[in-house]
C-alpha cells in the first residue's frame, strides 16, 4: 500500500479562483461524481471570503447547530463513502475516506474550536478528490473490498448518530441547569 498523501482539492487553490463543479472538463464524469463534486462544493467551498481567496461551505456553519448540525452533515459525509463504494473504491480508499469523516466529526465535537477546524479541514472535499483520483486510474475492486466498506459506512453511521446523540443531551443537561 502506497503512503498517505492528502489529495489535491481542486475547487480550494489559493492561487486563483476555485472552479465550480460543473466547470471541470473530466471526461469520466458520471452524473452521480457530478452530484458529489456540487455537494463537496457547497459544504466545503461555497461561500468566499470577501478580499480573500478563501472558502468555506454550509459544513462549520450548520455543525454550529447543536445535535442536529452535526448529524446532517456527518450523514452527508458518509454518503460520499457510500457513493464511493458503488463506483467501485478499494478497501484502502474507504478506509481513508472513512479517517478523513472521523476526524472531522471528533474534531467537532469541541464547540468553537471544532467549528474552525472545519472550515481548514474539508473532508468532503478529500474524499471527492479521493474519488476523482481512483476513476481517473481505477483499481478493480474484490468482494473484501465492499465488505469493508460496509463495516466502515455503518461504522461511521454509528459514530454521527452517537455524537449527535451526546450533543443532544449535554445541551438538555445544560439546559437543565440553567432551570
Amino acid at each position: 500500500m502506497a503512503p498517505f498523501k492528502r489529495p489535491k482539492i481542486s475547487n480550494s487553490s489559493p492561487s486563483r479562483r476555485p472552479e465550480k463543479p460543473l466547470e471541470r472538463s473530466r471526461s469520466n464524469t458520471t452524473p452521480a461524481l457530478k452530484r458529489l463534486q456540487q455537494m463537496s462544493y457547497l459544504l466545503d467551498s461555497a461561500i468566499a471570503i470577501p478580499g480573500t481567496s478563501y472558502r468555506f461551505g454550509l459544513d462549520p456553519i450548520l455543525g454550529v447547530l447543536p445535535g442536529g448540525g452535526d448529524l446532517l452533515t456527518g450523514l452527508l459525509s458518509v454518503y460520499i463513502v457510500v457513493e464511493g463504494a458503488r463506483m467501485g473504491l478499494p478497501a484502502a480508499t474507504i478506509g481513508r475516506m472513512g479517517f478523513n469523516i472521523l476526524i472531522d466529526t471528533l474534531t467537532g465535537l469541541i464547540p468553537v474550536l471544532g467549528d474552525l477546524f472545519d472550515v481548514t479541514w474539508k473532508a468532503n472535499s478529500l474524499n471527492v478528490a479521493l474519488l476523482e483520483q481512483h476513476l481517473a486510474n481505477p483499481e478493480p475492486s474484490r468482494a473484501a473490498d465492499k465488505a469493508f466498506a460496509f463495516v466502515v459506512i455503518m461504522a461511521l453511521i454509528a459514530l454521527v448518530l452517537s455524537i449527535a446523540t451526546l450533543s443532544v443531551w449535554v445541551v438538555s443537561q445544560l439546559l437543565g441547569l440553567l432551570r
